[in-house]
């Protein structure tokens, strides 16, 4: 039976999956590694693909990825082919380096985000890369690390992931690390390669049977099927509105004037004028986070958490987006 052909949907979670050809070793050294980690931060920068986890192991690696401006099948074949010819040159050696495809499972936001941060994040320790949790503080191959604070790289974005677990920064941390820490035991999950829990639970047939289904899926029925009809609300390109025209018509909609959303404020109507906002700006219209939040007077960590309160706004009413309009230059 012929493969399916990869879905590749921005603003969609992407968890991407590429192995050695023949189980091969594909870092032979730390600068290996170094030189693939700096490629793909130049590359998330560069595409304005959101990098929410990482690892490295030695014949394959793991990425969670949310495309935006630049498709995934683009990102992973600059990736992919740049890397090729480094470690082919380095090791005089000639051919395929990775399997001829990638793996790439789209997956739903809730409940899956931050249980496959922590089960990309877990591969180190899981392999016996390290022994404990202090050793994978300090693995520096893997998000973990940067989400820590052992070390750095531009493009991943860490708010995302640390504003799930508290406002401070003290509190978001040790609420990360906790939650890693509980994951250490639960071994392997294979609920989370695709086809959502009851892959786990049940045969492919009796999965077929109840609800909509497909591999190349993480998530609900309803997931499944808003992806496979092609009717992600975030997928159709759109001409783009300037910050300001958006703000605008974001007014115009919700009632609320432009001077309320960008001042400090906890008002109901005013956050969710705000949430929109900074969704549309970002999911609809491509820009970045950074970009969003001065023009809504929000730092990093406010834009991440009104883009996701956004998005379920949007998503329960879609007529909010209709209502913009397709933007224009």
């Amino acid at each position: 039976m012929p493969r399916q052909p990869r879905l590749d949907i921005p603003h969609v979670l992407h968890h991407v999956i590429v192995r050695g050809i023949e189980k091969r070793d594909i870092f032979a050294d730390e600068a290996d590694k170094e030189r693939f980690v700096a490629r793909l931060s130049t590359l998330l920068t560069k595409g304005s693909t959101k990098c929410f986890a990482w690892s490295l192991m030695t014949n394959h690696f793991h990425l969670l990825l949310m495309p935006t401006a630049v498709s995934l099948s683009e990102t992973m074949r600059r990736l992919l082919t740049g890397y090729a010819v480094y470690f082919n040159r380095k090791y005089q050696r000639s051919g395929h380096l990775f399997q001829n495809r990638y793996k790439s499972i789209l997956c739903e936001d809730e409940p899956y985000f931050l249980e496959l941060v922590r089960y990309i994040h877990l591969n180190p320790l899981r392999s016996g890369l390290v022994k404990d949790l202090d050793g994978l503080d300090r693995y520096p191959w893997s998000g973990h690390a940067v989400l820590v604070g052992s070390r750095g790289m531009e493009g991943q974005d860490t708010c995302e992931v640390l504003t799930r677990f508290g406002k401070s920064h003290a509190r978001s941390l040790n609420g990360y690390r906790q939650f890693v820490a509980d994951g250490i035991f639960a071994g392997r999950r294979d609920d989370l390669v695709g086809g959502g829990l009851k892959r786990s639970l049940l045969g492919r047939e009796e999965c077929k049977a109840i609800a909509a289904y497909d591999e190349r899926i993480l998530g609900s029925s309803e997931f499944v099927e808003t992806l496979t009809r092609g009717d992600n609300i975030w997928e159709r390109k759109r001409t783009p509105y300037s910050l300001a025209d958006l703000l605008h018509k974001v007014c115009e909609i919700t009632g609320v004037d432009a001077d309320r959303i960008r001042m400090p404020g906890k008002e109901r109507s005013v956050a969710r004028a705000r949430a929109i906002f900074c969704c549309l700006a970002v999911r609809a219209f491509g820009y970045t986070g950074k970009e969003a939040g001065a023009a809504s007077g929000l730092g990093s960590a406010g834009v991440s958490i009104a883009v996701r309160r956004g998005d379920e706004l949007i998503q329960k009413d879609p007529s909010i987006l209709e209502r913009i309009g397709e933007g224009h230059e």
